[in-house]
């Protein structure tokens, strides 16, 4: 199952880089066996919708590498045949709800490195005067 899927992944990716590179009018820098999946992806676009024929040639080229990677016998249906687009499982981001802040020293938020915290004017001042008069009475 392990080399199923991956060839199955590996066949999905393939189809899209070359059906791109087809639309950019790169078709002619694909290996041989490219081109040719590419062209009876053609042939099967006049006989059914565009849907069906990428799946049909995914499946072709699925089975090839399933092959090539070392798988024995018929390859394993990996995907389930829906009718329904293959986004159904697909859910919308949410953004997660913020934290909240946490008050830390002096009453402010630990996610808050660039606040100062707030020290009141007249505490700096006395601290001045004290160094100030320790200075003084130092130096007599």
């Amino acid at each position: 199952m392990l080399i199923a899927r991956r060839a199955d992944t590996r066949a999905r990716a393939d189809f899209a880089t070359w059906k791109m590179m087809a639309k950019l009018n790169g078709s002619s820098a694909l290996p041989p066996e490219a081109q040719e999946f590419l062209s009876s992806y053609k042939n099967l676009l006049a006989q059914m919708s565009e849907g069906e024929a990428t799946e049909a040639t995914i499946g072709a080229i699925y089975k090839a590498y399933y092959a090539e990677m070392g798988g024995a016998g018929t390859p394993p249906d990996v995907r389930p045949r829906h009718s329904e687009p293959a986004a159904d499982n697909v859910t919308a981001f949410r953004r997660p709800p913020p934290k909240p802040k946490t008050s830390g020293f002096f009453g402010t938020g630990a996610a808050a490195g660039t606040q100062k915290r707030p020290l009141p004017v007249a505490l700096i001042f006395a601290c001045l005067v004290v160094v100030y008069v320790g200075i003084r009475l130092y130096w007599r």
